[in-house]
């Protein structure tokens, strides 16, 4: 972790490009921040963004006693709740640099397939893609349908990720912190298939490099509804409740905002 504080602080210094996105996204999300707030902020977020590649590690290579001792883990009983129904579970999580550190630490109490993007450099897809499918023994592309469906008919979860930008296909414009973001409405559609219980995934890391905290919430109530745009703004208010309980861990270096609506000038 300290090692990761140090490459953190080097990616501030030579990335600018993906300083000025984040300090962007910040100021776009959180207007009522000071400048000093959005500068603190950034500080504390490229210090979790420089661990992420040393939590990735830990998450592929450790033994599950020492990914134990570094888990603070919380509702469980919530997970075992949804996977009673025996229509599996979307693990709802929002892109927190800890995604695969909380993904291996969710592994502990159930199998369940993660879904991911393809990476646009084969090798780091081959490495990133190919470890994850080590962990979990598969790992599903995000415009795989077939197979999530084919998941969740046999009870398996599916840790799902869905606040990134994908473009207008399978998106519709929503408010994410009050800005139209292009939001991906699968998470409806995945749900509303077999009645697929839905359970938040908060995570954490824990004061002083103590671990991680991963936290299972309770499963949406009357999720789906028959009405796609409202139950894809209940979504992105989730994840926003997320990011502001916990900022500095939040992904802002990705362009959430790249897709506007027509007429709309690129807020980057």
């Amino acid at each position: 972790m300290y090692m990761g504080s140090l490459l953190g602080k080097i990616a501030k210094r030579f990335g600018k490009k993906r300083v000025y996105i984040a300090e962007t996204n910040m100021r776009l999300c959180f207007p009522e921040w000071s400048a000093e707030k959005r500068h603190e902020m950034l500080d504390l977020h490229f210090d979790s963004l420089g661990k992420s590649p040393f939590d990735f590690g830990i998450a592929a290579w450790w033994s599950d006693e020492k990914i134990r001792s570094l888990a603070q883990v919380e509702g469980v009983e919530n997970l075992r709740e949804a996977l009673a129904v025996g229509r599996g579970a979307i693990l709802l999580a929002g892109h927190f640099t800890t995604l695969d550190i909380a993904g291996r630490i969710m592994h502990l109490y159930t199998p369940f397939y993660p879904i991911y993007r393809k990476h646009n450099n084969p090798l780091m897809e081959d490495f990133i893609g190919g470890n994850r499918a080590n962990i979990c023994g598969k790992a599903i592309r995000h415009e795989d349908m077939r197979s999530m469906y084919k998941a969740l008919r046999d009870n398996m979860p599916l840790y799902y990720i869905p606040d990134q930008n994908f473009g207008m296909r399978y998106s519709i414009f929503v408010p994410f912190f009050g800005i139209m973001a292009a939001t991906i409405t699968a998470t409806s559609r995945l749900a509303a298939k077999y009645g697929t219980p839905v359970i938040p995934i908060s995570q954490a890391r824990l004061p002083d490099n103590r671990g991680y905290q991963v936290r299972f919430g309770k499963a949406l109530d009357n999720f789906p509804s028959d009405n796609l745009e409202k139950d894809t703004i209940r979504i992105n208010q989730l994840l926003e409740q997320q990011v502001r309980e916990n900022p500095a861990d939040y992904l802002w270096v990705h362009r959430r905002f790249k897709t506007r609506p027509e007429g709309e000038e690129s807020l980057y």
